[in-house]
């Protein structure tokens, strides 16, 4: 990976983390002050916050475990065991988000307060995510070949320079 690449990843990601800080900061003080308005929710507003600062939190880890990987690349070391404990907590951090999208349409379904669309989405997005999950998934299995690959073919550079 170049070093353009990689800057410019960098540079995204933390775009995306200070984006995410403003929203947990900002934006969720605002929506509690919107969803009080709206006398017609089931639960009222406490347990939809705390799904969006729990989201948001999920989102945050992933950015996290993706600058972790991003290093690894530069350095060169992506291709070992270390690299598959990020892997675990990003399967992990989008697995609890899609949970949590799925906790907001359950939340916000009862009563008239949210049209059955819109929760039908909810749902959708939650499904979404968990396709994400499974694409990391597979993405985690090409690693662990990648892995063995490499392990192989130092065991065979091993031997070729014992013979040698």
């Amino acid at each position: 990976m170049g070093k353009f690449a990689v800057l410019a990843l960098r540079v995204v990601l933390v775009a995306l983390l200070a984006g995410s800080l403003f929203v947990q900061t900002v934006m969720v003080v605002l929506l509690s002050r919107d969803l009080e308005d709206i006398p017609e929710l089931a639960y009222g507003p406490g347990p939809i916050l705390v799904i969006v600062v729990l989201g948001i939190l999920a989102a945050q880890v992933v950015l996290a475990c993706v600058w972790q990987l991003v290093s690894m690349v530069r350095r060169g070391t992506v291709f070992s065991p270390a690299a598959f404990r990020y892997v675990h907590v990003m399967i992990g951090g989008f697995v609890a988000a899609a949970l949590l999208a799925f906790a907001l349409g359950v939340v916000l379904a009862p009563g008239e307060a949210v049209a059955p669309g819109v929760v039908l989405l909810i749902g959708g997005i939650g499904l979404a995510i968990l396709g994400v999950a499974l694409v990391v998934v597979v993405l985690r299995m090409l690693l662990a070949q990648a892995v063995a690959r490499d392990v192989e073919a130092a065991q065979m550079q091993a031997e070729l320079g014992e013979v040698i």
